[in-house]
């Protein structure tokens, strides 16, 4: 197997995040399931855009977030994403290269325009997310640079860009060029309600396609239609070679073959947004798998770089995160 040119490849939505501060009684108001994320079409979009209060824009997307803690700790990422050659898209494109992240995607000429997703921050951090897909939604086959794929030691799938057909072929060839080149794929499963919309299939993809899967306690007991997390991870056991699951307060725990890690959380102050926690958990954890790292220091790698997002508002990290993993690993 030749060398890497890239860690990670990340495959998933390329949205600009639209992020604001949001009382309990605007999430009631409008009827949002507090906590999760929704997909909602161009008008309700727009309308919800037009009753928020002031808000922060900047480019985001699950995956496109992971990406983007690599290249903060040092790491080589690409991203695959679709947006419209728009003014959304154009933004999108120049902030993620210029953090370091190699992407190539062309924008549509035509089509959807490039997505959004607005996310509301209430006063006990936790982010409520309507999702427009837009032109990401449209990402296919085509959209997959089979050459990247092969030199990238993790291709890393979005379980949010699951939803269309044409992303779900893509996620199937992509997982197939990266096995056919010795490398190992990784999936998210993202949100408990992504999860319910396609259980049969994410099992399947995690049976049979997936080395690494990422998940939080509600989406992997989802997966595996139990309420007790001991049940969901004994189920997961074995079906693919690294189960990463993650638990909020309660740290993390690494499954992989026989041998069960717990990782403890990393303290934070004062908790602001959990907006790309998992995002920047998984992308401590794959630069710690890329660089030679145990699973446990792995883990240790993602705490921290979990800590940093939600300690500030918005899902990318506000101090390299290269230079505080070092100085608290020692």
């Amino acid at each position: 197997m030749n060398e890497a040119q890239y860690d990670v490849v990340g495959l998933g939505n390329a949205i600009v995040d639209v992020l604001s501060h949001a009382d309990e009684d605007f999430i009631v108001k409008h009827g949002l399931p507090k906590g999760g994320m929704t997909l909602v079409d161009r008008d309700a979009s727009h309308a919800l855009y037009d009753d928020m209060g002031p808000a922060t824009e900047m480019s985001g997307g699950s995956a496109a977030n992971t990406m983007a803690g690599l290249a903060s700790l040092g790491g080589q990422p690409a991203f695959f994403g679709r947006v419209c050659d728009d003014q959304l898209g154009r933004v999108f494109a120049h902030d993620i290269r210029a953090i370091g992240v190699s992407y190539e995607t062309p924008p549509a000429a035509n089509g959807a325009p490039t997505g959004r997703c607005l996310i509301l921050v209430t006063s006990d951090a936790q982010r409520t997310m309507q999702t427009y897909l837009g032109s990401s939604a449209e990402f296919g086959p085509e959209d997959v640079n089979d050459a990247v794929i092969r030199t990238a030691a993790v291709t890393y799938l979005e379980g949010y860009l699951f939803d269309p057909a044409p992303a779900k072929a893509a996620f199937r060839k992509a997982a197939e060029v990266a096995h056919g080149a010795d490398r190992r794929v990784a999936l998210t499963l993202s949100d408990a309600f992504c999860v319910d919309r396609h259980r049969d299939e994410f099992r399947e993809l995690v049976d049979g396609h997936i080395d690494i899967l990422f998940a939080n306690e509600d989406e992997i007991t989802a997966l595996y239609e139990t309420s007790d997390f001991d049940t969901a991870l004994k189920a997961v056991r074995g079906k693919c070679e690294i189960a990463v699951l993650t638990r909020s307060e309660k740290g993390s725990v690494i499954v992989a073959g026989g041998d069960v890690h717990e990782v403890g959380i990393e303290p934070v102050a004062h908790v602001v947004d959990t907006t790309g926690a998992g995002d920047l958990y998984a992308a401590g954890f794959l630069y710690g798998l890329t660089h030679g790292h145990s699973l446990p220091e792995c883990g240790r790698i993602a705490a921290i770089c979990a800590a940093e997002v939600i300690s500030h508002m918005g899902a990318r990290p506000d101090v390299s995160l290269k230079e505080l993993v070092a100085g608290k690993m020692g």
